[in-house]
């Protein structure tokens, strides 16, 4: 009968039986031709092994609830282009099919994001910066170009020609801050031909910066996402350059000791699969 309620052989069950005793070194049923009982000590095994059955059984039903309350809240980093310009996207289509998940998104420059992740404040990063992070995982989500824009009313926006390196780099630009991706790749293309004494505005987010640019407070080096609306309406004006190669990737990044929960794998993959067809329109 104890063999049927727990869907084995009545053999399997004698050999479990047996191997338990000889791990103990007890004898726990008393056989005979009519039947088998428990003898003495095998009750007060069997009382014993309830209480830890009961036991593995509130552990289980706790890591259960922890894994599920786990799941149910994706924290995820980005540095500001991501954040403000594909990131709504991703996550419209994450929770098309997980209405209850609730996601926590954080904007922050690259380099913020990245310690985001390594502190354990984020289950996922999304940045664009240069730098190798050996210590991270990372996961090449797709690239992006980098143009330099200006308003229609600036000097730039009628050169007969593109615009040098040089000229760029002694140009009043609006920029981004330090430790921001765009940052950093507009300072390694320009290198040691950008005075640090020139004047310029720093703001901290693309929005901010094309709002200055638009005013008239100088050139900016932005996401071709983040100024491709107001290129179209006339807003901005895209100033061709030569000399330097204004791209980058888009990276996702994760502590190389933590598991991606269901969610965060859900989210990595959308943004590949999405990041990719843009990559392939762009082509």
């Amino acid at each position: 009968m104890a063999a049927r309620e727990h869907g084995i052989s009545q053999p399997a069950a004698s050999a479990r039986i047996q191997a338990l005793e000889r791990r103990l070194a007890l004898v726990l049923v008393e056989r005979s031709p009519s039947g088998s009982r428990l003898r003495p000590a095998g009750v007060t095994v069997a009382q014993w092994a309830r209480r830890v059955v009961d036991a593995a059984a509130e552990l289980h039903a706790g890591a259960t609830a922890l894994r599920n309350a786990r799941e149910a809240l994706l924290s995820v980093g980005a540095s500001m282009t991501i954040a403000e310009y594909l990131m709504p996207r991703w996550l419209v289509t994450l929770r098309a099919s997980r209405p209850q998940l609730t996601v926590a998104l954080r904007a922050e420059n690259s380099h913020d994001v990245v310690e985001q992740v390594r502190g354990g404040d984020a289950d996922l990063g999304f940045v664009e910066d240069l730098s190798s992070h050996p210590d991270l995982c990372e996961h090449l989500v797709g690239h992006d170009e980098l143009v330099v824009v200006v308003s229609p009313g600036h000097p730039w926006a009628c050169l007969p020609g593109p615009l040098t390196a040089a000229g760029l780099a002694a140009g009043q630009l609006v920029l981004r801050e330090p430790g921001s991706g765009t940052r950093e790749i507009l300072d390694r293309v320009l290198d040691d031909l950008r005075d640090g004494d020139t004047p310029h505005l720093e703001l901290t987010s693309p929005t901010a910066i094309k709002e200055a640019v638009t005013g008239g407070a100088g050139a900016a080096v932005l996401s071709i996402l983040a100024v491709d609306r107001e290129l179209r309406a006339g807003q901005l004006v895209r100033v061709p350059v030569t000399g330097i190669t204004l791209t980058r990737r888009f990276r996702a990044v994760r502590r190389k000791d933590r598991q991606l929960t269901e969610p965060a794998t859900a989210l990595l993959h959308i943004a590949k699969g999405e990041a990719s067809q843009s990559d392939h329109r762009q082509r």
